[in-house]
Formats: structure tokens, sequence, C-alpha cells
């Protein structure tokens, strides 16, 4: 019998992650997903049971004791992990002059997470005769935005679509690609971080006119995209970092 192959994603318990576990098991793929809060990521496989055959990983993966819990977990595991999302995230813009190490270090500590996490998977890819990764980077990285400062933020997410780039290179003669995502303002929690719930609809809606296509993205939008990325009908597509951002580098109104 062939083996069911699985998607992992990191950061799959809410925001674009979690829309990307349920655009996948709506064709009928298998996902684990990896969320440090585990009342968030149990809510989340209860709802995403209703659609297929969804598990959760509980790790907060910018902790290296909890990293290294989840590799060998990862390493053990007889899945055939045809898929990877790396969709873990946090953004909390704060000027660059006001940066302290704690600031800097929980986005480094993420990447480095995101790092080990996909060399273990593409390990796993090799061994299974390969499959396919996306990075979900930003585009912050590509553009600054005087209202949103995030200087450490996008450091970490330029070093994503980097890393992006290298690994599509490294890994092409395995059959395995490697691309990225890079959303501009997107309707998901991770705004809660520095706006009150009750706020976050008004505050994200100021920020329709900033996108030439006149609005603010969804989780939808941008898991539908890597979807369309992690399948075949991408099959010659590598190494790109694709901005989902509703035009904004297109141009600005």
């Amino acid at each position: 019998m062939t083996q069911q192959s699985k998607a992992l994603i990191v950061g799959g318990s809410s925001g674009i992650g979690y829309a990307v576990a349920e655009t996948l098991l709506k064709k009928d793929i298998d996902v684990d997903i990896v969320g440090k809060n585990t009342h968030k990521l149990d809510a989340a496989v209860d709802a995403l049971s209703e659609l297929g055959n969804a598990h959760g990983l509980p790790a907060d993966i910018s902790d290296a004791e909890a990293l290294g819990k989840l590799i060998a977990s990862l390493k053990q595991s007889t899945d055939h992990y045809k898929y990877l999302v790396n969709a873990a995230g946090y953004f909390n813009p704060k000027p660059f002059l006001e940066h302290a190490d704690d600031d800097y270090d929980v986005y480094m500590k993420i990447n480095r997470g995101l790092f080990f996490i996909s060399q273990t998977i593409a390990n796993n890819m090799l061994a299974n005769g390969g499959g396919s990764i996306v990075n979900i980077g930003s585009m912050w990285a590509h553009q600054a935005v005087k209202a949103t400062p995030s200087s450490a933020y996008s450091m970490a997410k330029a070093a994503l679509h980097a890393l992006t780039q290298h690994l599509a290179m490294e890994l092409a003669d395995h059959n395995i690609r490697v691309n990225a995502v890079a959303p501009a303002v997107v309707k998901t929690p991770i705004y809660e971080e520095f706006i009150p719930r009750e706020d976050l609809h008004n505050v994200l809606a100021t920020f329709d006119a900033f996108h030439p296509i006149g609005r603010t993205g969804t989780a939808s939008d941008v898991a539908h995209t890597i979807a369309h990325l992690l399948s075949n009908k991408s099959a010659w597509v590598t190494g790109a970092v694709w901005n989902i951002d509703g035009g904004v580098m297109a141009g600005r109104n």
C-alpha cells in the first residue's frame, strides 16, 4: 500500500498557516500543525479534524529545548512529509532606535527554528522521493513602511527569502522545490500583539487604500497561492518569492 503523504505546517494553529491547513485538508492531504499555544492548537485541530486527518504537534520553536524535542520526534516519524509550510511568525513594530536585545532575538530564534525544522523535513523528503517547501516571507522584506517600523522583523523575513533561494539551488537535485510568498497586510491574529482585538478590523481597514487592488488581504488569499506552489501545478517553479500583496510592490495608490 502506498504511504499517505502529509503536510507539516509550522505555525498552523491560526492565521495563514491555519488557512493553508484548511485548504490542504479539502484536497485530501493529511496535515500536522505545529503551535506553541496548546489551547489554540487543540482548538485548531478539533476544527480542522472536521475536514480531514489533522494532528497537532505542540512546540515553541523559538525555545531551543522544545525545538530539539520536536526535531527528535520528526526524525523518528515514519510519515512522508511531502509538503512543508513555514508559517510561524511574530510581528510587533518598534522603532529601530528603541529595539532591545529581546526584541531582536525573538525574530532570530524563530528563524533558527524554521531553519532546522526545514533541514529535518528536507531529509525526510529526500528519503521519500522529494517534496515541496513554501516559506512565508513578507512584503516588509522588500519595502520599508514608515507607519510600521519593522527593522528586525524585516531583516528576519529577508533572511527567509534568501534561504528560499539557497535551498532551491541545493535541493533541486533531490526533487525538492522551495519557494516563498511575500504578503502585504493580511487580516490575521498576528496584529493582536500590538492592536486590541476589538479594534483590529477598523485599524486594518485603514490600510485598504495602501493596496492598489483596494483592500487588505485575507488568510485564504495567501493560502490558495501557497497550495498552488506546493502542488505539481507549479512543478517548474523553484527559488521564487511571489508577492501576494494586492499590488503594493507594483506601485502605490
